[in-house]
């Protein structure tokens, strides 16, 4: 396989479970994605929601590192407006020293909950950076340990400095996230599950490659796999990308039209809400392995981050399972000796 894949995990509370339950199921995933030879595991950030119990991934990951051996883990990510960078470097530093070569440091734009858990988050801050092209440019250099000595925070250190420093990720879904993590020489994410635009999947693939050759260029992708094609779209379940845009400009994606409309009156401004049908690759692990390949060869991807949203535990592992490296290297050990018999 010419390409990776990784998983990410929003740790989701299916109906009639708790939040302990989905917590439970992220370990035992995050296990099981090792033992299936899958490159690394992610857990995402969401503030003030029942329908998901990951609000903390820091918190997450150094439980995840404590309960897997070599799997690289992190965050899909860590929502930076809120937070300051220096403390979010000092997190993660000690994440890396506590298992060198093994923490990524994945950086979200998005708020990862509605306003009031915003202002929750930011309340009785003062926070000097609101550019985020800025926060994530002052991060990375003190992670580096490369503060300019003219700034007002040189000779700060992010302690302990850890042997081996986390990989750096900017996930975004447009054209402008693209150019600003090549810009900063930085791996990007494409996330296709909240974009599933394939203009601007083209231009921001195309921008992140001239802007930095060598970089590591990512789709995160929603992806349902099972025995049978019929079985496959039996769980898509009719779901929706449900988003919110502001007057202002901002436009922010949601689980729900309910969480949509409680968004659009806590925002305190004009707004409007659109629904469109989820961008979910459905299908045999053959099937979605060949629109993978087809991905890669159009877009040079590095690696797929594969989520999976089914509200079934069975279907779900199964799902990642029936993708994953270790599955498809088995089912070529199958398929080489009839290829051999064929040639005679």
């Amino acid at each position: 396989m010419s390409y990776q894949l990784s998983i990410l995990d929003q740790s989701p509370v299916f109906p009639g479970t708790t939040a302990s339950h989905a917590l439970q199921k992220t370990v035992c995933l995050a296990q099981k994605a090792e033992e299936w030879g899958y490159s690394r595991f992610w857990v995402s950030e969401h503030h003030h929601s029942d329908q998901v119990a990951g609000s903390s991934p820091e918190v997450l990951i150094s439980y995840l590192l404590a309960r897997t051996n070599t799997i690289r883990v992190g965050s899909g990510g860590v929502m930076l407006q809120h937070y300051s960078p220096y403390k979010v470097a000092e997190n993660f530093h000690v994440l890396s020293t506590l298992a060198p070569g093994r923490v990524d440091l994945g950086i979200g734009k998005a708020p990862g909950g509605l306003p009031l858990s915003t202002k929750a988050l930011q309340f009785g801050t003062v926070n000097n950076v609101h550019d985020f092209s800025e926060k994530i440019s002052l991060l990375q250099k003190i992670i580096e340990n490369s503060v300019e000595d003219d700034h007002p925070l040189a000779g700060i250190q992010a302690t302990p400095i850890p042997h081996e420093k986390p990989e750096i990720f900017l996930l975004g879904a447009s054209v402008n996230s693209a150019e600003l993590a090549a810009s900063l020489g930085i791996s990007f994410v494409f996330a296709k599950f909240i974009n599933s635009d394939d203009r601007i999947l083209r231009n921001a693939a195309n921008a992140y490659r001239q802007g930095f050759p060598n970089g590591k260029f990512i789709i995160s992708l929603a992806v349902i796999a099972a025995p049978t094609h019929v079985e496959a779209e039996a769980l898509v379940d009719n779901r929706k990308i449900v988003k919110v845009h502001l007057q202002s400009g901002r436009s922010v994606t949601l689980q729900s039209l309910e969480q949509a409309e409680v968004f659009g009156k806590q925002a305190g401004e004009p707004y409007e809400i659109t629904e469109q049908e989820a961008d979910i690759i459905i299908g045999t692990p053959v099937l979605v392995k060949e629109i993978l390949d087809q991905l890669h060869k159009n877009y040079q991807v590095d690696e797929f981050i594969l989520h999976t949203p089914i509200e079934k535990d069975e279907e779900r592992i199964r799902s990642f399972q029936l993708l994953s490296p270790l599955y498809q290297a088995e089912e070529d050990i199958k398929e080489t000796p009839n290829k051999e018999y064929a040639q005679k």
